[in-house]
C-alpha cells in the first residue's frame, strides 16, 4: 500500500511512535527531498536505511508509474520535508493514481502547520479555509484576495518571508486595515513567534524584514447587514451598469447574505422596463 506519514514541521520530538515505527522498518521511501529524508533518519536515530525515492513538483508525474509498481508489491511510505504530505506539498497526483489504480492507500497523522496556527491564532476555529500559498504576482494575489474579501470563515495562507510584507500591505487594501490576524512564525521551532494585531499594524511590523517560515491566518469578514430594499437598488444599480440580472443578484446575495432567488425576482420587478 502507499502510506502518507506525517513529518515534524520543526520539533523532531513531535514525531508519532508509529512514524518512527514505519521509518525503521520501511524498505522503500518516497520523499520531497531525499537529503531531508536523511536527516530525518539521522535526526531520530534510525539505523535503517531504506532505498529512497525523490518525488517533488518538478517530478512527480514521471515517478508515479515507478512509485506505484513498487506499492503494488510492497509498503511504500510517502513523506514530505515537513507536515502531511499532499498539503502544500507534493503527493497529491501519486495519491489520485493509487486510487484511480485499485491500490490501498493509509496515512500516519501527524503535525500540520495549518491546524497548529490555526489554534495558537487566537482567531475563530469553527469554520476555516485553507488558502495554500497566495499567486506571487501582484496582481493575481489582489484579485485573490478581491474575491475572499466577504469570505465569513477563517482564513490560512502559507507564504514566504520575502513576499509577507507585500502580501499583508494587499490584505490592508482589499480585507481592510483593522481586518484581525495572525503571522505564526517557525511553529514547534527553537525560535517561534506568533504577532497578533491588525492587518495594519502586522503590515507595518512585516515591512522591517522577516525570517522563517511563515503562516498567516486572517479573521473572516463579519456579517453586513443590509436591508432587503438595500440589497434590490445593489442589484438594480450592477444591472444598469451592464451586468446581467442573474449575476447581479449572485453578487449582491453573496456580499451581503440576502437570498439570491428574492434579490432577482424584487429587481425583476423593479427594474425598469425596456
Amino acid at each position: 500500500m502507499l502510506v502518507l506519514a506525517a513529518t515534524p514541521i520543526g520539533n523532531l520530538g513531535d514525531a508519532t511512535r508509529r512514524l518512527v515505527d514505519a521509518l525503521s522498518t520501511a524498505t522503500v521511501v518516497a520523499a520531497e527531498d531525499t537529503r531531508v529524508a536523511q536527516r530525518l533518519l539521522a535526526g531520530l536515530r534510525i539505523d535503517n536505511r531504506p532505498r529512497l525515492i525523490s518525488l517533488n513538483d518538478h517530478n512527480e508525474r514521471e515517478r508515479i508509474a515507478e512509485v506505484l509498481a513498487l506499492a503494488a508489491q510492497q509498503d511504500v511510505l510517502l513523506v514530505s520535508d515537513a507536515g502531511m504530505p499532499t498539503v502544500s506539498d507534493p503527493g497529491y497526483r501519486l495519491v489520485a493514481a493509487a486510487v484511480e489504480a485499485g491500490i490501498a492507500v493509509t496515512v500516519l497523522p501527524g503535525a500540520s502547520a495549518v491546524p497548529t496556527a490555526l489554534a495558537v491564532s487566537g482567531l475563530p476555529t469553527d469554520r476555516f479555509a485553507f488558502e495554500g500559498f497566495p499567486p506571487r504576482r501582484g496582481g493575481e494575489r489582489r484579485a485573490l484576495l478581491r474575491d475572499l474579501a466577504r469570505e465569513p470563515r477563517t482564513l490560512v495562507f502559507f507564504e514566504s518571508p520575502q513576499r509577507l510584507a507585500d502580501f499583508l500591505a494587499d490584505v490592508v487594501t482589499e480585507f481592510g486595515a483593522d481586518r484581525r490576524l495572525a503571522v505564526c512564525r517557525e511553529l514547534t521551532k527553537l525560535h517561534e513567534e506568533v504577532l497578533r494585531g491588525t492587518a495594519a499594524e502586522l503590515a507595518a511590523w512585516a515591512e522591517g524584514g522577516v525570517r522563517g517560515e511563515i503562516v498567516v491566518v486572517i479573521a473572516g469578514a463579519q456579517p453586513v447587514s443590509v436591508s432587503s430594499a438595500d440589497g434590490v437598488a445593489q442589484v438594480i444599480a450592477l444591472v444598469a451598469s451592464g451586468s446581467r440580472l442573474r449575476d447581479a443578484s449572485a453578487e449582491v446575495a453573496d456580499a451581503t447574505g440576502l437570498s439570491r432567488r428574492e434579490l432577482y425576482e424584487a429587481a425583476l420587478k423593479e427594474r425598469p422596463s425596456r
